[in-house]
Order: structure tokens, then C-alpha cells, then sequence
């Protein structure tokens, strides 16, 4: 089993910020002050296009840690931040980058190339957390979460469905074509976020990726606006959820 690689560490206002590598795979963790003992884990989850320390993910993970008392913890995607794509990747955003270009959905490219993505990811995302379980203040047996929209949610979805270490998570802003059918298998605490004028995901298909999920605890928090306009107090909220469903007390951010 390969462990984790600690490459850099910076503190600021009571969250612990460590860049780490398992296995060659990018990633960071953000932590409590040291000292306050064991905390539940949040595996988090970024976009297409994005990586592991983008703007959002940063502000996520510093909710969820200064909020709810969470270790939070985040890897780069297949062909994101510092890891090279492949000539299928580069195929595939040529392709969609094209879509784009004359005004064509890309819902069919972007769903076919994050599946694909999704592959590779998922057993990525489980010797991290195998690997993070090793570390004393995390430990093997506390509870875990995902956290993880748009492109977060087509490679958490088929992993909470295959990791029962996953006890709750957050998904949204998805097709259901390529996930329905790992979301049936699913029965953890769900909340799930889409927007009622996406641009690109039709409301009807966000409340039908929704509606598959086996969860009998599930929340669906619909939001007007488009794609990229979620509210920000969605990440406030999923602080919220994740302490009821993996413990902590949650507390104002910094």
C-alpha cells in the first residue's frame, strides 16, 4: 500500500494546509490546529478544468474545517492540476471544445469523457484513503464524507456506491445518464444541489439523477439561477450536513 508523501505545510487561522502525493496522484489536506484530537474525514471532490487548491475547493475545504472540525482532503483528477493528460483527454476536450465553439450541447461529451475520467479516478480516491486512514489523527475507523459537484459528482457517485467507508455525501449539478444506475446503489445521507436555469443541465434530468439515488435520507436543495451561479451558502450548508451525519459542532467560520 502506498503511503502518503507530505511536500509542503502552511498554517493560517487555526487550518493546517499539507500538499501530499500518494502513489504519484497530487493532493492536499486541510486539517484542525494540531492537537485536538481524531476528526472525521471529508474526501472533496473539484470540477472539470479545475484542480485539487482551486478557489473553490479552498473555500470549501476552510468551511468544512473551521465549521465543522473536519479533515479535508483532495486529489488532483486524471489529466488536472500537475498530472498530464492523455491523447484520449486531449481528444475528448478537442471534441467539446468544438461543441462549444458552434453552440452544440456538450452534455453527451463532457458525461462520456468524465466517466471515462471516473475509471481512473475512483481507485485513485481509495488508496488515498487507505493511505490517510494510516495517519493517526484520521484514523480507520472514523467516518468519511464526499463532497464533490459537476465533474466532483461523476467520479463520487460511482465511488460512494463501491466504498462503504463513504457514510454521507454531497453531490449535484450532473447529468443521470452516465450515474443513475450507481446512484440506485447508493443509501448513505444524501444532499444534493442543481440549479433550476442551467444553461446545460436541464432541471428534469437534475431532479431525475435526484430521484435514482436509494438514499431513504435525502435532500434536494434547488436554487435559481445557472450553471455556475450555486450560492455559496450551499457550502455552508453542506458543513451543516456533514456534521449531522459524521459528528462535530459546528462553529462560525473564520
Amino acid at each position: 500500500m502506498n503511503s502518503v508523501q507530505f511536500t509542503a505545510q502552511t498554517s493560517s487561522n487555526g487550518v493546517v494546509e499539507r500538499d501530499f502525493t500518494v502513489g504519484g496522484v497530487t493532493g492536499a489536506l486541510w486539517s484542525p490546529t494540531p492537537g485536538t484530537g481524531r476528526a472525521p474525514l471529508v474526501l472533496m471532490g473539484h470540477g472539470g478544468g479545475n484542480h485539487r487548491k482551486s478557489p473553490a475547493m479552498l473555500g470549501r475545504a476552510q468551511r468544512l474545517v473551521a465549521g465543522g472540525g473536519f479533515h479535508v482532503a483532495t486529489i488532483d483528477a486524471p489529466g488536472h492540476g500537475g498530472r498530464p493528460r492523455t491523447e484520449h483527454d486531449e481528444r475528448e476536450i478537442a471534441v467539446m471544445q468544438q461543441a462549444m465553439a458552434v453552440g452544440e450541447p456538450v452534455g453527451p461529451i463532457v458525461q462520456r469523457h468524465n466517466a471515462h475520467l471516473a475509471e481512473r479516478a475512483v481507485p485513485e480516491w481509495q488508496a488515498t484513503l487507505d493511505a490517510l486512514q494510516e495517519l493517526p489523527e484520521i484514523g480507520t475507523d472514523g467516518p468519511v464524507g464526499y463532497f464533490g459537484l459537476n465533474m466532483g459528482t461523476a467520479i463520487g457517485v460511482p465511488l460512494t456506491a463501491i466504498e462503504p467507508r463513504i457514510t454521507a455525501a454531497v453531490f449535484g449539478l450532473f447529468w443521470p445518464e452516465s450515474l443513475a444506475r450507481a446512484a440506485r446503489q447508493i443509501t448513505v445521507p444524501i444532499e444534493f444541489a442543481l440549479q433550476w436555469d442551467d444553461e446545460h443541465i436541464p432541471c428534469e434530468s437534475g431532479l431525475t439523477l435526484f430521484d435514482a439515488f436509494a438514499s431513504k435520507d435525502k435532500t434536494l436543495h434547488a436554487n435559481a439561477g445557472r450553471h455556475k451561479e450555486l450560492p455559496r451558502f450551499e457550502a455552508d450548508s453542506a458543513v451543516h450536513f456533514f456534521v449531522r451525519h459524521l459528528g462535530g459542532a459546528v462553529t462560525s467560520p473564520a
